[in-house]
């Protein structure tokens, strides 16, 4: 896999140079790994609805073709952007989606976080009360759960998952939040849900430096999404 660190870019020609890479790829282009952060700016999805963008203000919003509701990237953020064809690797979205969660997990626990999944409501959360607890959630994936409205009772959203398949191939990706102004998240409800609360590592108390996570992050994504 072929690894960029992009640095600080900004968000829609960064878009754009994701979904001309996917375009004009081959099967025998190597899979890639962006690793960037954005200036501020409110992302949509395919079915965002209007109503969850409460008062962007002066932040723009970016109209995407990914999944999922509205987001918000910023200065802080480790932004990861996997191009890879599911084809070549083997699995398919469902399992891709579970790889990114768990590169996310393994990154959370590198610093002592316990990262956990919420049934019905992708990405990775952490207890406000004890970020460290390794206690499993009652509101967590289990079979015969299907189906229910997710519960964020107590909990607090550190990771944000958003992607596009197009000819077998992926981008958009995740987006883990380090050391950021979380104001903004205020501005919108994250991923539809209203009341969602937003946080990183600086706000459960653990000191991380962006570089660190971004690498951290972009290790654990390369082990996680091989074939």
């Amino acid at each position: 896999m072929d690894l960029r660190l992009l640095g600080r870019v900004d968000y829609a020609p960064t878009y754009a140079a994701m979904q001309d890479f996917t375009a004009t790829r081959s099967a025998d282009t190597p899979d890639a790994l962006w690793v960037c952060e954005h200036p501020p700016v409110f992302t949509q999805g395919l079915a965002g609805l209007a109503g969850h963008l409460l008062v962007p203000g002066d932040i723009p919003v970016v109209a995407t073709n990914r999944g999922g509701q509205v987001t918000y990237h910023g200065p802080g953020q480790v932004v990861a952007y996997p191009l890879i064809d599911l084809k070549r690797a083997g699995y398919f979205v469902k399992e891709y989606v579970y790889r990114l969660e768990e590169a996310v997990i393994r990154t959370l626990a590198h610093y002592g976080v316990t990262g956990h999944r919420v049934a019905g409501a992708p990405g990775i959360y952490v207890r406000l009360d004890d970020p460290r607890s390794h206690t499993l959630l009652p509101q967590r994936p289990q079979l015969g759960a299907s189906g229910l409205a997710p519960d964020f009772t107590g909990l607090g959203k550190i990771a944000a998952l958003g992607i596009k398949v197009s000819r077998n191939c992926t981008y958009h990706g995740v987006a883990l939040n380090v050391a950021m102004d979380l104001e903004p998240f205020s501005r919108i409800n994250p991923c539809g849900y209203a009341g969602l609360q937003s946080v990183d590592f600086s706000t459960i108390g653990v000191s991380v430096d962006w570089a660190d996570a971004a690498h951290v992050l972009s290790h654990q994504l390369q082990f996680h999404l091989q074939p």
